[in-house]
């Protein structure tokens, strides 16, 4: 399984990102997927998640301003951020879970792919 992430960059505090994560090597739409970042010291840690049923779940710093989806059709998952603040900056990792179920997963662990990251950075 590859996941490659695009979308990052810089922007200004309250201004939108959307990132974007193509998955191959398996088939996408039985599978959950998810959104973690890093900052730099901290440990990895879950933004969002998607089942394959499309339900959602979102950590809660970013409940209202962040947006998972995803379309089967082209094996990409998304993230779209808005209202983005300087402590939204990290290198944002996207996920693929490991196990084939309607589930909807928030644990580093329960995820056994992940792409290369993308760098977000929103200057105050």
């Amino acid at each position: 399984v590859q996941l490659v992430e695009s979308g990052g960059g810089l922007v200004q505090a309250g201004g939108s990102l959307r990132l974007s994560c193509a998955a191959s090597g398996r088939t996408f739409s039985n599978y959950g997927m998810g959104w973690f970042r890093q900052a730099p010291g901290e440990e990895r840690e879950f933004v969002a998640a998607i089942s394959r049923s499309a339900f959602t779940r979102y950590t809660d710093s970013v409940l209202g301003r962040f947006t998972i989806s995803r379309d089967n059709t082209k094996n990409t998952v998304y993230l779209q951020m808005n209202s983005l603040k300087p402590e939204d900056t990290a290198v944002y990792y996207c996920a693929a879970a490991s196990a084939s179920s309607g589930s909807i997963w928030l644990r580093r662990n329960d995820y056994a792919y992940w792409g290369q990251g993308t760098q977000v950075t929103v200057s105050s």
